[in-house]
């Protein structure tokens, strides 16, 4: 508790995958160490499909590759750099182009799932 000990609120952030719960808590501390944390927490869920924080993750690997792919002398340049790309991303309304579709999703992770078809047989 010695970070963020003066917050009143705590915003998780989490996707949709392998979420936590306040639950989780209690099963890894006593209940009074669990009863602190979750106290201060507010959990925040992005939405199923298209979620945002997908988009902020690529937003900084776009910003890592096209801004922060050299080295910077100060931390004052690497400001001046990381503002002055951000404007241009903004002045150009730079736009995510979503192309995983659903079928490709299937052909990409159908070895993640199993063959609802296989030990079916045609009657």
């Amino acid at each position: 508790m010695n970070h963020y000990a003066d917050a009143t609120s705590i915003r998780l952030i989490q996707d949709n995958l392998g979420t936590h719960t306040k639950g989780s808590f209690y099963k890894v501390f006593s209940p009074e160490v669990a009863r602190k944390f979750t106290s201060k927490l507010e959990f925040h869920f992005t939405p199923k499909h298209g979620s945002w924080l997908n988009m902020a993750e690529i937003e900084f690997s776009s910003l890592s590759r096209q801004c922060l792919n050299r080295r910077f002398d100060s931390l004052t340049s690497l400001e001046t750099e990381a503002k002055a790309w951000e404007m241009q991303r903004n002045e150009l309304s730079v736009r995510i182009h979503w192309s995983f579709t659903v079928d490709a999703a299937r052909e990409k992770l159908k070895k993640l799932y199993p063959d609802i078809y296989k030990d079916k047989q045609p009657t």
